[in-house]
C-alpha cells in the first residue's frame, strides 16, 4: 500500500524562493506539487521550474474572489473558472480545486452571505456546478470540491460535511466533478473519518492530509493516520496525497515524518 504524494508549496519549502520549491519537493520524493492561487505566480516560470525538475502540477484553487452559493455571482464564478482552467492548460496542471465560499489572506470566508438562507445556498450552488462540470468534461481539467473546517480556519463557510459535498458531486453526475476529502478539516467538522472515507470513496478525487490540531504533520495530533490510509486504499482510493500542512519546526522535519509513512 503506498500511495504518490504531492507537496503543497504554499506551505511546505516556505524558507525558499517559490521557484526553488519544485526542485526541492522532486528530491525529496514527491511525485507532484500543488499551490493555492495562480493569479499571482508568473505562469510560465512555474510551468518552467516544475518542468526542470521533473515534477507534476496537480492543481491549485480555481475560482479566486468568487462563490458558489452567491446566485447573483454565477457568471462571474464560472468566467474566473474558465480563466482557472486555462492556467491550468498553460502549466499541464491535472485539476482545479472549487469552494462553496471566496477566501482571502489565511483563509478567511470573504462573506458567508447571512442573508441568503440554506436553501437558496445550496440550490445556487448545485446549479453552477452544473456548469462547473461542463465546463471540466469539455476541457478535460478536473473539479475538486472542497469542505472545510467551520471552527478554526473558514469560520463561516458553508459547505463544511462529506456527505453534503459528496451528495452534490453525486447528484451532478459527471466523472470530472469530484471531492477533494480534507483529512484535518473533516476531523475538525466531523469525525467518523474512516466511515465517511467507505461510504464516499466513489466520489474522492484528491486528498489533502495534516494533523489535527495545528495542522502539523502526521503524528503531531491525534489522527491515527495508519487507518485513514488503510480505509483509502481498501475503498480502493488511488490518486495522490497531498500535503497541505504546515510544518511544526522546519520543512525537513515534517518532510522526514511525510515520507516515513
Amino acid at each position: 500500500m503506498e500511495f504518490l504524494k504531492c507537496a503543497c508549496v504554499e506551505t511546505l519549502y516556505t524558507e525558499l524562493p517559490f521557484l526553488d520549491r519544485f526542485r526541492a519537493a522532486k528530491a525529496d520524493g514527491f511525485a507532484a506539487v500543488e499551490f493555492w492561487s495562480w493569479e499571482d505566480k508568473d505562469l510560465a516560470a512555474v510551468r518552467a521550474a516544475a518542468g526542470a525538475a521533473g515534477i507534476s502540477i496537480a492543481g491549485f484553487n480555481g475560482d479566486g474572489p468568487f462563490s458558489l452559493i452567491d446566485p447573483a455571482q454565477k457568471a462571474d464564478y464560472l468566467d474566473y473558472l474558465r480563466r482557472s482552467v486555462a492556467a491550468a492548460h498553460t502549466l499541464g496542471a491535472r485539476a482545479v480545486t472549487i469552494h462553496s465560499n471566496a477566501l482571502g489572506e489565511g483563509g478567511v470566508v470573504l462573506n458567508a452571505y447571512p442573508e441568503l438562507s440554506h436553501t437558496v445556498k445550496l440550490c445556487a450552488m448545485f446549479d453552477t456546478l452544473k456548469d462547473c462540470a461542463r465546463i471540466a468534461e469539455e476541457s478535460g481539467v478536473s473539479m475538486n470540491l472542497e469542505a472545510l473546517n467551520v471552527t478554526t480556519d473558514h469560520v463561516g463557510n458553508f459547505l463544511a460535511t462529506t456527505r453534503m459535498a459528496a451528495e452534490l458531486a453525486a447528484l451532478v453526475g459527471s466523472p470530472k466533478l469530484k471531492i477533494l476529502y480534507d483529512v484535518y478539516h473533516m476531523q475538525l467538522n466531523e469525525g467518523s473519518l474512516c466511515d465517511n472515507i467507505r461510504r464516499y470513496a466513489p466520489q474522492i478525487g484528491h486528498v489533502h492530509v495534516a494533523d489535527a490540531p495545528g495542522r502539523h504533520e502526521p503524528g503531531t495530533g491525534e489522527i491515527h493516520y495508519p487507518a485513514v490510509y488503510h480505509a483509502l486504499w481498501e475503498a480502493g482510493y488511488r490518486g495522490l496525497i497531498g500535503y497541505e500542512l504546515f510544518p511544526k519546526t522546519t520543512t525537513a522535519e515534517a518532510v522526514k515524518a511525510i515520507m516515513a509513512e
